[in-house]
């Protein structure tokens, strides 16, 4: 075997070797889309949407109460993790000198990989203990510390993205720098900046370990932000793992809601920034 027949097979020993891993994590994939989506959709009713959570053994028990508290949430965190990101992403891009630049994208891309239950713990110390009870607030804030490295690093990517041609043409119209900024490059970064914000929004929704040390849960519905709130991902937690047949189906329901939120989010976000076309 000559040089060439031997890289010709090397090269058919690896791409069959990529292929068969790829079918391996897809094949799991949708094994368990398979599963959630059988075992969830089976357990959907008109009650799961309109009736709170009921005690163990009694008929008619539903997610109202975790599906409302879910969304507060959710938008709370988003009020407050989103326009931090991009500023953030902002001041990297377009102000930022070269150290500060790269410590700033460093610490962005730490944080990414911060497991979320460190994130939980530490506003937990910092939120809860000083408050003395677990809060709604609380869980927002640890749910806006997951975003906010999201949003950070693909507002810095969008933004690079710009034509320098274009600031010089504003600046050379009269235009201040925040001008520019908030009229030409944010203006031609939209597409990716929504993107980022929705997929970092699929990324907090099926967080569960931030909002056991922060919101905790709550069985009945509730507005209030300064106590208890529930969450559909801590009350799908509870209820997968409770002993009770009822409450696993109501866990099952839970899952594939979430999951057919976070698939829509993703998708959303892939039209929105071009990744796909329709």
């Amino acid at each position: 075997m000559n040089y060439k027949e031997k890289r010709v097979a090397i090269n058919r020993v690896a791409l069959t070797l990529a292929v068969v891993c790829m079918v391996i994590g897809i094949s799991f994939l949708l094994w368990i889309l398979a599963i959630v989506c059988y075992k969830g959709f089976s357990a959907l009713n008109l009650g799961v949407f309109l009736n709170s959570a009921a005690p163990a053994g009694y008929d008619g028990g539903g997610l109202k109460n975790a599906l409302i508290g879910h969304v507060i949430l959710i938008s709370a965190a988003s009020f407050i993790g989103i326009p931090i990101g991009l500023m953030a992403g902002t001041f990297i891009s377009e102000y930022g000198g070269a150290k500060i630049t790269k410590f700033a994208r460093a610490a962005s891309e730490i944080m990414t990989s911060i497991p979320s239950i460190v994130i939980g713990a530490f506003v937990y110390a910092v939120l809860v203990l000083p408050i003395g009870h677990f809060s709604g607030w609380a869980g927002a804030v640890a749910l806006a510390i997951i975003m906010i490295p999201i949003v950070t690093g693909v507002t810095d990517s969008m933004l690079n993205l710009i034509s320098p041609m274009q600031r010089e043409a504003s600046a050379a119209l009269g235009a201040k720098k925040y001008q520019t900024i908030m009229r030409v490059i944010w203006r031609g970064a939209r597409a990716g900046l929504i993107t980022g914000a929705l997929l970092s929004i699929a990324r907090i929704s099926g967080e569960t370990a931030p909002l056991l040390f922060t919101a905790f849960n709550n069985n009945f519905v509730s507005y209030d932000l300064n106590a208890p709130i529930a969450s559909l991902s801590v009350t799908m937690f509870n209820y997968a793992t409770s002993p009770y047949a009822d409450w696993q189906q109501l866990g099952w329901a839970a899952a594939f809601i979430l999951l057919t939120f976070v698939f829509t989010i993703n998708i959303i976000g892939k039209i929105g920034g071009g990744g796909w076309r329709i």
